[in-house]
């Protein structure tokens, strides 16, 4: 509240006034601004020292103004002081940074609020229109009725929006658009926290407004130069309810004219809070086409519209945690460990299904089987280590190999399979023989080279999974017995 142009020259008004903050500064800005106002100005440093000056002499208007107040530390003191005041006049001077004190010191009995910063001249219009006024604490711009109808559709709306909480996008865009039935909302956005920034999940309002070109964002929200001044943000980063109910009040003029330029004349940020200690895990932001005074109801309103937010982002959160669980379970349930490549069951179910789609579609399908040669004595003379290091060398090797339709199954200890769909025997044949050579030419530290035998057979008309294993697995053992190293045809 500095001092800025000339005051008023109206007459001295026959009230008294108490004016708190714990600033001297504060209090002796506030008694310049407002002097010849008041028949009497008073100040005092905090609630103790009002209710001392308010027992030896009351007074007709309370002012608190709450600039370097903290809630957790004031609250009740000041709380308390509203509650004694049992419906006098009392006007609560709030930051536009922290306007969560509102719906808390409303509830402990009727007040009046200013948003700030306020400059002295302003401060002096105020205090005289309320005192014309009569300082009557505002009342909803509808009646009772209306506004809570009001209030139980737009909750209605919202809760809608849930139904989309598997996707933190898709719950964002449903939650503005629900918001965009709010008296005088023209725009609705969705901040939150994730990958170490603040990132625009949805917005949606009137055309041509886009937040992340008002905030001159490259790249980074969380460093935007506006980080301080825009109440999405600043709730988001601080955790703070903010109320901006003049854009000039955040002090950058560039912010203050593009709102304006888009119709908002007022905007707030909601908090939204996180599970557990921490800070926020985002902000919902609306702008409104006017300032204006909001009941305890609405403040309420405002308070359950951050939950049912962190609901939804929750949900959406949960949902991905979900899926992501799921997606490690199904990988250890249908892939080895060792070798990373499909294990046995899983094999078995996707040679199933290349069948069906073989029959369906009338395509050849070939199987080969192989093994690593004298892999036993790999064990015995170089030890275990080497042998699961001769197993994901093999599958390695194997697998760069093979095309994108191909499935590499491990189906033993050191058996693995070939599923390889529009593939005849020949073909088939060809890959196996592919296979041979290369896994002979690789060098794997610690035995040097292994070689592998192969059997290779096509399925058959109304042949069984069972029974196309069985013939390729007859053709691997001839492969085995014919001297190892080599490729060896199933019969019909």
């Amino acid at each position: 509240m500095a001092e800025e142009g000339e005051r008023a020259d109206e007459g001295i008004v026959e009230a008294s006034c108490l004016f708190v903050n714990p600033v001297g500064q504060r209090r002796a800005d506030f008694q310049s601004a407002c002097a010849g106002v008041f028949s009497q100005l008073r100040v005092a440093s905090g609630a103790d020292q009002a209710r001392g000056l308010l027992a030896r002499e009351s007074a007709d208007l309370l002012v608190l103004d709450l600039e370097r107040c903290e809630p957790g530390i004031d609250l009740a003191a000041l709380g308390a002081l509203v509650a004694e005041r049992q419906g006098a006049p009392i006007l609560v001077l709030c930051p536009f940074t922290n306007a969560r004190w509102l719906p808390a010191l409303m509830a402990f009995g009727p007040i009046d609020y200013a948003i700030g910063p306020l400059r002295a001249q302003q401060t002096r219009a105020l205090l005289d229109a309320r005192l014309r006024a009569g300082f009557a604490p505002p009342r909803a711009p509808n009646p009772v009725e209306d506004e809570l109808q009001m209030l139980l559709a737009l909750r209605g709306a919202t809760q809608q929006a849930l139904e989309d909480a598997d996707d933190s996008v898709r719950f964002g865009e449903r939650l503005c658009a629900a918001l965009a039935g709010w008296p005088g909302l023209v725009h609705a956005a969705l901040f939150q926290h994730r990958d170490g920034d603040l990132h625009l999940e949805a917005e949606q309002g009137v055309t041509g407004l886009h937040l992340m070109a008002l905030l001159k964002d490259e790249g980074r929200l969380l460093q935007s130069p506006l980080r301080h001044a825009f109440p999405g943000l600043l709730a988001a980063a601080s955790g703070e309810f903010t109320l901006l109910d003049a854009p000039e009040k955040a002090g950058e003029p560039g912010l203050a004219a593009s709102l304006e330029r888009y119709g908002a004349q007022m905007v707030v940020g909601l908090p939204i809070p996180a599970q557990g200690p921490g800070g926020p895990r985002g902000s919902l932001c609306l702008m409104f086409d006017h300032a204006r005074a909001f009941s305890r109801a609405q403040l309420q309103a405002f308070e359950e519209l951050a939950q049912l937010a962190a609901h939804g982002l929750r949900m959406a959160e949960v949902t991905r945690e979900n899926e992501a669980l799921l997606a490690r379970v199904t990988h250890l349930a249908t892939t080895d460990a060792l070798t990373e490549v499909a294990n046995r069951r899983h094999g078995e179910h996707l040679l199933e299904q290349e069948i069906k789609r073989a029959r369906r579609y009338r395509l050849p399908l070939a199987l080969v089987a192989f093994d690593i040669d004298r892999f036993a004595q790999v064990n015995d003379n170089f030890g275990h280590p080497v042998g699961d290091l001769v197993l994901r060398t093999v599958a390695a090797t194997a697998r760069a190999l093979l095309r994108s339709s191909d499935v590499l199954v491990r189906s033993g200890g050191e058996e693995f399979q070939v599923i390889a769909p529009h593939t005849s025997a020949i073909d088939g044949l060809k890959l196996a023989e592919k296979l041979r050579a290369a896994i002979e030419q690789v060098e794997i530290p610690g035995c040097d080279h292994v070689t592998i035998s192969l059997g290779v057979a096509q399925l058959g008309e109304g042949e069984s999974g069972d029974s196309l294993a069985v013939r390729v697995n007859a053709a691997l053992a001839r492969a085995k017995r014919a001297g190892r190293n080599c490729v060896e045809l199933a019969m019909s």
